[in-house]
């Protein structure tokens, strides 16, 4: 199954000085047959001008957007809706401090055309922060245990959901745009509010038995919050925001 039409929709909130590694990685994919979207959050930085240096010599279509609410969710939406209006039938998302792998793409195209309609991939430490042995094996397995905790949870298992649950990462997700809007899309809500990868997933469980948790699907992770917050916070961040901090502002760790 040929996919002509798959998108990459990438929210950034003041993201300058990372967001180049990003799109490096994107235009080293094996297979460049996709558009992008950057969704530009309401920066206050060089966020929107790295994009537009960028789209000058990137081998693919480029777009930026601009979502004055915020939150990730809020603008992974603005840049999913963006992405299908304009024709999108296959939708990709990381953000702007991820690294995906150069087979991301093709990995991807190749899930939606065994009739996945959403994808669910694997998040492993940044390699060039050169994560320590503790930090390479603790940032997955917070995240997992939290994810086993969402798996087992009530409200995760009630007989609307179509499918179980699996462990979602908002930075490597993918999904249909017949899917996207059939189940109304990612929250627009703040970051320190909720998790919008999890309340997406639970929104297109109840509309598809076809959500795959793709393990080849693969995006290196910033260890930024972890090595801000401690593992701790970290975890308890990832499981339900039973950390916030005491500024807001700072859920959005540079």
């Amino acid at each position: 199954m040929e996919l002509t039409n798959l998108w990459v929709v990438v929210p950034a909130y003041n993201e300058a000085a990372a967001i180049g590694a990003t799109l490096a990685a994107l235009a080293a994919q094996h297979d460049t047959g996709f558009a992008l979207v950057v969704v530009d959050n309401a920066s206050t930085d060089r966020t929107a001008d790295a994009v537009r240096d960028f789209a000058r010599t990137a081998p693919f279509r480029v777009e930026l957007a601009r979502e004055e609410l915020p939150g990730a969710g809020t603008a992974a939406d603005t840049g999913f809706r963006y992405a299908i209006a304009a024709g999108a039938t296959h939708l990709l998302r990381t953000d702007a401090d991820c690294l995906p792998a150069p087979d991301w793409t093709a990995v991807a195209k190749a899930e939606f055309g065994r009739g996945a309609e959403m994808l669910c991939g694997r998040s492993v430490p940044r390699r060039d922060e050169g994560p320590g042995l503790l930090e390479a094996r603790l940032l997955p397995a917070l995240i997992r245990l939290t994810s086993l905790y969402g798996r087992y949870r009530p409200s995760h298992r009630h007989p609307r959901y179509r499918t179980p649950y699996v462990l979602c990462h908002g930075h490597n997700l993918g999904i249909t745009a017949g899917l996207y809007l059939r189940c109304g899309g990612a929250l627009r809500v703040p970051l320190h509010e909720r998790s919008e990868d999890v309340a997406l997933l639970n929104r297109a469980r109840e509309h598809s038995d076809r959500i795959v948790r793709a393990e080849r699907l693969v995006v290196q992770n910033s260890l930024r919050r972890l090595r801000s917050w401690g593992p701790r916070r970290t975890l308890l961040w990832y499981w339900d925001r039973r950390y916030l901090p005491a500024d807001t502002a700072e859920a959005h760790v540079r």
